[in-house]
């Protein structure tokens, strides 16, 4: 039966309807992860009124992963400012409602693809309505939609498959003889709307190659543009490679570790094999077991038989890769369906030093998998003559296993204590779990007091993550904090924290680490100094603390250890290599008031020579 245009608008909306049920068990959850520095700390979101200026300034506002994010930067602020704080029910529904509405635009954007691809409109209404919410309930989603911050990339996909369906609309015009102009223009007005929630979308031209090189086949009434078309895709492509081999891999290889990594841009290649095989795996076999949230478990590949998978990764990478090329024509929606997986990944699959593994990266890629094995299974019902009617019940009870595995992972994500929980079970060699369980715990149980019921778990649950991050410095810095309420921390704690910070690679999270502790002691917790001043040591050597911290740290030395005295580089670290006369100024004045008039001065005449010789070198 084929459906008429507001039928399929129904459905659509009763699929929205269904996945933004899927994920509500997940909404009394909090913030998780990277949510921290990205919205809970992030005053440039704190939106307090609906003035222009106000919004302006929330929009554009400093941003931890990136300058450019300005829609998601603007979505939280109107969050934050219709919630009255920062309330986590709220951002989170706002995510669902982008998730659902994204589901309604695939949908009507896969039913546009499917009958440019030559199926019937009757076949394709049904095959798009059964991708578009496979796609919506898959519980690999939950990530992506309950972990607030990832609408950034959410919001990137809903723009990416506008300007696709956009960009479709105005080459199938162009194949029938009319002008393409206004669908192009919105592709690219589109597109830029994409790259404003996430930089991965500069792969849309990769996907509209891919929508060429099978359905579309650079087809145009007008011959000529049908060999502008071929022409101007070939030196893009020739372009591409030119700037992605003279400019993005020389920028972003390192020949040895990167800067805040364990692994090199070979070993991260290598890696990336092993990993888009465990999202495939991930994808076609979607068990919450599977899906442990924390992925630093995961160790690079050091070689190609390094461990043994990944040699066999990347063959069956590039045997699917080969098979969809050559299967472009007789197959097209499955090989479109694989070259969208592969380009999806293709950024965050690559030569710059991300992190090997997350989970919301496949919220665009996903697409193109699921369209291929629907191809796939469509390919198999016709051959074995399945009817109709046992093809129904097949596709509904596969969407309704989908939704209810989705259901049970979403349910994992309302409390914090129960996504920690569910982690360090299904990802045990995850220090980023265990440590989400030690601050659950301790939160859990009153935060920072002697008499917390839940010390100990913590305390366990840090030692826990301690073992199973050894490049990690964070848990042992909790268990530092958490004894300190109780009185003075075992000598076999502050030796196991200090002889990781010597070897640990020292991220700006590791490098922060001494943090935690220092704010104890500035609330009367008693902490050893001479332990202190040597950690404190260690991470300026290893990772130089900027101006304002090290004045942070000659205050704490000053006040909080019997070593006085050795205040005074850190003083002189802050003073003459700020940029900011002002704050020099300022530091050293406050130096004479406190008492200090001897540094005041030195610190004086050691500024003017650096003063004098930067003027001379210039």
């Amino acid at each position: 039966m084929t459906q008429s245009p507001r039928g399929f608008l129904l459905l659509s909306l009763l699929l929205a309807a269904l996945a933004a049920a899927t994920f509500l068990p997940g909404l009394p959850g909090g913030f998780v992860f990277d949510d921290a520095y990205n919205i809970v700390q992030n005053p440039g979101i704190q939106l307090q009124s609906l003035q222009p200026s106000a919004v302006m300034d929330a929009a554009f506002s400093s941003q931890p992963g990136s300058a450019t994010r300005v829609l998601p930067m603007l979505t939280f602020a109107l969050d934050y400012y219709r919630a009255g704080g920062m309330d986590p029910g709220t951002f989170k529904a706002t995510n669902i409602a982008i998730h659902a509405l994204t589901a309604i635009v695939l949908a009507f954007f896969l039913r546009a693809l499917l009958i440019a691809a030559g199926a019937s409109r009757t076949r394709a209404h049904w095959m798009a309505l059964a991708v578009a919410l496979a796609w919506a309930v898959h519980p690999l989603q939950v990530s992506a939609v309950l972990y607030v911050v990832q609408r950034m990339q959410t919001l990137s996909t809903l723009f990416l498959l506008l300007a696709l369906w956009s960009y479709l609309h105005a080459r199938q015009a162009q194949m029938q003889g009319r002008p393409g102009r206004f669908g192009w223009l919105l592709a690219g007005l589109l597109w830029a709307a994409a790259f404003s929630c996430k930089e991965d979308a500069i792969a849309l031209p990769a996907y509209t190659l891919a929508l060429e090189l099978t359905v579309l086949r650079f087809g145009a009434r007008d011959p000529a543009l049908a060999a502008a078309l071929r022409k101007g895709y070939l030196v893009a492509i020739l372009l591409g490679a030119a700037l992605y081999l003279l400019l993005v891999v020389p920028y972003f290889w390192s020949w040895g570790n990167y800067p805040v990594r364990d692994f090199s841009s070979i070993e991260r290649l290598l890696s990336q094999g092993r990993v888009l095989c465990m999202y495939l795996g991930e994808i076609l076999i979607p068990l919450p077991a599977h899906m442990p949230f924390y992925y630093d478990w995961l160790q690079p590949s050091r070689g190609l038989l390094s461990p043994w998978t990944t040699l066999p990764a990347l063959a069956l990478l590039g045997i699917l890769l080969a098979t969809a090329w050559k299967l472009r024509r007789r197959r097209p929606v499955f090989s479109l369906g694989i070259f969208l997986f592969f380009a999806g990944h293709f950024v965050t699959s690559n030569v710059i030093g991300l992190e090997l593994a997350f989970e919301h990266r496949n919220h665009f890629p996903m697409i193109g998998i699921l369209l291929a094995a629907a191809d796939l299974l469509s390919l198999a019902a016709s051959r074995v003559k399945l009817g109709k009617a046992p093809a129904i019940a097949v596709c509904s009870l596969g969407l309704a296993a989908l939704m209810a595995t989705t259901i049970v992972r979403a349910r994992s994500w309302d409390s914090e204590l129960a996504l920690a929980m569910t982690s360090t079970a299904l990802a045990p060699g995850s220090a980023r779990a265990w440590n989400s369980l030690c601050v659950s715990y301790f939160e859990l149980g009153g935060g920072a007091k002697a008499d917390n019921p839940n010390l100990d778990k913590a305390i366990a649950a840090c030692d826990k993550a301690a073992e199973a991050g050894q490049d990690s410095i964070k848990s042992l810095t909790n268990i530092i904090a958490f004894k300190a309420l109780r009185g003075p921390v075992p000598d076999a704690d502050w030796d196991r924290y200090l002889a990781r910070l010597r070897h640990v690679t020292m991220t700006p999270d590791n490098a922060s680490s001494v943090w935690v502790i220092l704010n104890r002691a500035r609330d009367g917790m008693p902490v050893n100094g001479d332990k202190m001043l040597e950690a404190i040591g260690i991470i300026n050597q290893r990772a130089r603390f900027k101006p304002i911290e090290a004045a942070a740290m000659g205050y704490f030395i000053l006040g909080h250890t019997q070593a006085p005295d050795q205040a005074y580089p850190y003083f002189a670290q802050a003073v003459l290599e700020t940029r900011d006369p002002a704050f020099a100024a300022s530091l050293i004045d406050d130096l004479r008031k406190e008492g200090h008039p001897g540094w005041a001065d030195k610190l004086s005449q050691e500024l003017r020579i650096r003063v004098a010789a930067d003027t001379h070198s210039r």
